[in-house]
């Protein structure tokens, strides 16, 4: 079992929600990011959702997009969020780590020395949102490295999705399957989809992988409005307005701890 599903497996045993909180790699600079993810660890945190930032990241909304601009103009690259993660263990975080980000950048560094590279600096996951889980050859040497890495390579299933997409994403999957609440981009919503248990019922048919949640979850009623319908949430946008709105780093800090706590409160 990979230390991904490890920690999905312990919090289904203790009757909580996985979180995975979602921070963006140099944001709002590059100092304060290992600071972050351990603020993030101390409010409960499961698992990091590691943001790579990215010019152009198509399923992101604007919050996100913002911090991504942020840090690319600060300097942060795809070699950089690696060393951030190796910073991350080497100041003492054991929780499990999954860097978001798309195929472009991804392509230009080299598949099998991403994974490489990544194993070594203490990653446990990729997402990638533009990685479809049923291209073949493609997605099969994508696969094929995850595993040679010991790394979990993450897939999505959408309100829209097939049947026969959805097994092929939970088949295809390692750690959790990403289940979009909406469809469209990234960002906090005040409401959750109606249809979302009837969607999350089907997903669940389809496939015995560990179900995680994300796309407009803010709030944490909105996590307690998840649980029995769902193994974990995924909360991003509004961690990262929390960050933007306090406007000292140990201010940032403690948001990061006391929203994190919130939420994961709320799946106990």
């Amino acid at each position: 079992m990979s230390r991904i599903a490890e920690a999905f497996a312990t919090a289904r045993s203790r009757g909580e929600l996985a979180l995975v909180p979602y921070l963006t790699s140099g944001y709002p600079n590059t100092t304060e990011t290992v600071d972050l993810v351990r603020a993030a660890v101390d409010g409960g945190a499961d698992v990091i959702e590691f943001g790579v930032p990215f010019s152009d990241p198509m399923g992101d909304g604007r919050v996100i997009q913002e911090a991504s601009q942020v840090a690319l103009a600060g300097g942060m690259t795809l070699t950089g969020t690696l060393e951030q993660v190796s910073a991350t263990r080497a100041a003492g975080v054991t929780t499990p780590i999954a860097l978001m980000g798309y195929l472009n950048p991804f392509l230009r560094y080299g598949v099998k020395q991403l994974f490489a590279d990544a194993a070594e600096a203490g990653v446990d996951g990729f997402i990638v949102p533009d990685l479809p889980p049923d291209a073949a050859g493609f997605t099969e040497k994508w696969i094929e490295q995850a595993t040679a890495s010991g790394v979990d390579l993450v897939f999505f299933a959408a309100p829209g999705s097939s049947p026969q997409r959805l097994a092929a994403a939970g088949a295809a999957t390692g750690g959790f399957l990403y289940c979009l609440a909406t469809d469209g981009v990234t960002g906090a919503r005040e409401d959750l989809d109606e249809r979302l248990p009837a969607y999350l019922a089907r997903v669940r048919a389809a496939t015995d992988a560990a179900l995680a949640v994300g796309f407009g979850i803010s709030h944490p009623r909105h996590v307690a409005a998840l649980r029995g319908l769902t193994d974990g949430v995924i909360v991003g946008s509004a961690l990262l307005r929390e960050i933007a709105a306090t406007g000292n780093a140990e201010g940032r800090r403690a948001a990061v701890t006391r929203l994190v706590g919130e939420l994961k409160a709320a799946g106990l």
